[in-house]
């Protein structure tokens, strides 16, 4: 009788959609959104790539899928975020929300442009928003009101915008100087205002400045105005 090795005493689990659009987060996190090939996907399962079709019918079907599962955890962060009550104080209690939103999608950098592709919103997605016109309601706002303020708010709501100055790929404080040296002539505003700015910054999303306090900065603002037009009844 032939022993039993280890390998085979070990439970096999089961594939389902829910693991594979996990693994392929998973792999996007690891190696880039340009690594989620459904070839790349079946390996990280452990299965042939044919068997993936009976849980994700094709690629654009991945994407719809991380879409759901990086959403989910949107959810579950913005669900356990510790604010006063909107009725009480409506801007901390979005603020503490989108920043929350902000923490995941930093998690999974390659979603923003995945989200912005799909063709339709998702429930899930429709949900968050929802709740976000929910607290600007229970704050005091018109559906009018509301309807500009996400409007103005766009995707920084959910935690994430398209910068205006973004290098292709991080750059170190040293180079970006070197690279304003050569521009400082042709566009002396532009590089007077970076020189201010650039500094070592390896876990930002822009390589040169605090894109943390960027987006708080901006964040701040539209909620301030908000308020403003909100306590004069526009």
């Amino acid at each position: 009788m032939i022993p039993a090795t280890d390998a085979d005493e070990l439970p096999r689990i089961p594939l389902s959609r829910r693991r594979v659009l996990r693994a392929a987060v998973g792999l996007a996190d690891r190696d880039g959104l340009d690594s989620l090939t459904m070839r790349r996907l079946a390996q990280e399962v452990g299965v042939e790539a044919m068997s993936l079709y009976h849980h994700v019918a094709n690629k654009e079907a991945v994407f719809d899928g991380v879409v759901e599962v990086v959403l989910g955890e949107v959810m579950a962060a913005v669900d356990e975020v510790e604010a006063p009550s909107p009725e009480e104080d409506w801007q901390a209690a979005l603020r503490a929300r989108i920043l929350a939103a902000r923490e995941v999608f930093l998690r999974h950098r390659w979603a923003p442009p995945v989200l912005e592709n799909r063709a339709t919103a998702s429930p899930v997605f429709i949900a968050y928003y929802d709740q976000v016109v929910a607290i600007l309601r229970a704050g005091g706002f018109s559906f009018d009101l509301a309807h500009r303020a996400l409007h103005v708010l766009g995707s920084r709501a959910l935690g994430f915008t398209q910068e205006l100055f973004q290098p292709d790929g991080a750059q170190s404080a040293d180079e970006a100087g070197a690279v304003m040296e050569q521009m400082a002539d042709r566009f002396p505003n532009i590089v007077g205002m970076l020189a201010d700015a650039v500094h070592d910054d390896p876990d930002g999303t822009l390589g040169f400045c605090d894109d943390q306090f960027e987006f708080e900065f901006a964040l701040d603002l539209i909620l301030e105005g908000l308020e403003r037009r909100r306590a004069a009844g526009s």
